[in-house]
Order: structure tokens, then sequence, then C-alpha cells
């Protein structure tokens, strides 16, 4: 399985010391709103795809342009770069994904993997709390006053990176946001990409700008995700 992930730079890329945001959707499409808002509202540009025989062989087409469905964004400024996804891969792929994204990561000598899901809670606590998979890694989320999780499951792709990253010492934080269900996904995601500026020097987010911003990506997603339906049943069953 390990060679059916494949990664293709088409720029390059200068993030020694910086940051991976994993901005695939799985669980509702909030942790996607959120990376796709902050590419939006900051200066990335297109620098790799990902890609793979067991991902939907479709193309997904923006602003008149064909596009991979799951492509990486990157401000070598900011020393930042984003895994963005307009697809939810399926359950099969979420291992192999984790450990690609780690692998890439470490190429790249990032020192911080960041990823998002989220959680069902009663109303009572925090809207946005977090996970880290090392002691240094908990200590910016103290440092940016996010609460840390102490009991609770963390499933799919945020799950195995936790995982891997307490095995290879590799420092992976996981935000966790309160769903609503039913509801809408972009004001979590707008939640996600607002904590992400916290831990992310350099990045910022505007609330109101954002929420307009992650309403309409939302709705593009989900079209997506309508539309690539009757592919996702004829693959996966």
């Amino acid at each position: 399985m390990a060679s059916e992930i494949t990664i293709r730079e088409i720029k390059p890329i200068n993030i020694e010391g910086g940051y991976l945001i994993d901005g695939f959707p799985y669980a509702g499409l909030a942790n996607a709103i959120a990376t796709e808002s902050l590419t939006s509202t900051i200066d990335f540009e297109l620098a790799g795809v990902i890609d793979s025989e067991l991902f939907m062989p479709i193309s997904i087409i923006k602003d008149g342009n064909p596009n991979f469905p799951a492509r990486i964004f990157v401000n070598n400024t900011l020393k930042v770069a984003v895994f963005l996804s307009y697809l939810t891969p399926h359950e099969s792929l979420h291992r192999e994904l984790a450990r690609a994204m780690l692998n890439w990561a470490n190429q790249h000598k990032c020192s911080l993997i960041l990823s998002s899901s989220l959680i069902k809670a009663e109303s009572e606590g925090p809207d946005i709390m977090g996970i880290a998979s090392t002691v240094e890694a908990k200590k910016k989320l103290s440092d940016a006053n996010i609460p840390i999780l102490q009991n609770g499951t963390i499933p799919g792709i945020p799950g195995v990176l936790l995982n891997e990253g307490v095995l290879s010492k590799t420092n992976v934080i996981v935000l966790l946001v309160k769903g609503q269900d039913p509801g809408p996904d972009f004001r979590s995601g707008a939640k996600i990409c607002m904590a992400l500026s916290k831990l992310v020097p350099g990045t910022s987010c505007d609330l109101p700008t954002l929420l307009h911003e992650a309403e309409i990506i939302e709705q593009s997603l989900k079209q997506t995700e309508e539309e690539t339906a009757p592919i996702r049943e004829s693959m996966y069953g």
C-alpha cells in the first residue's frame, strides 16, 4: 500500500522548521473548510499534488482551471504547507495518507504537523480543545491557551497522525471543535481556522470575512461530494 500514495512537487518548497497543515475532510467538512479558508485569506501558491490509483479519477474545475482533487499549497515565507482535498478519502486510505504526511513533513524538516477533527460534546466546556503527541507540542497548546483533551477518541487520519507522532517523536497537534448535528460545518471550520492562527506565526483571520468565505467553501465542497457520489459508490461500495 505504501507505494499507492504519490506526492508530486511542481515548485520549490522550503518549509524547514515550519508547519504542515492537514486539510483532508473527514467526519464532516470542517477541517477542509478551515484550511481552504486559510489559504484563501493568505498568499499561498500551488506547489504539488497528492495522487493515488485508489483516488477517484476526476478533475475538479475551479475558476476555469482543472485541478487534482488533492493538492499542496505553500507559503515559503511563512514556512507553511497545507494539504488540501476537495474530496473525503475512503477510510481504507486514512492510515496510509497519515503516514505519507508524516514522511513528507520529516523530509521537509517541518517542526509541527497540525490536523483537526469534530467531536460530539455537551454544550458546557470550551468550543476548541487540542491533543498533542509530544511534550513540546503540548506546550504550544498551553501557550496558545487551548485546553488539552483529557479523555476521548480521535478517529481517522488525525488519530493515526497522533499515534505515529508519539512513536517517531514528531510534533503533532490535533484541534478538536464541537460539532453541531444537525448544523452547518462552516462555523466549526471558522473556529478551527481561528485556532490555527494562534499556533502558526504570521497567519491571522478576520472572523466576519472568514465566516462568509467558509460558508461559500462549504457549499462548493458539498456540491463536489454530491456530484462524485456515483463514482465513490462504484469504487468503494
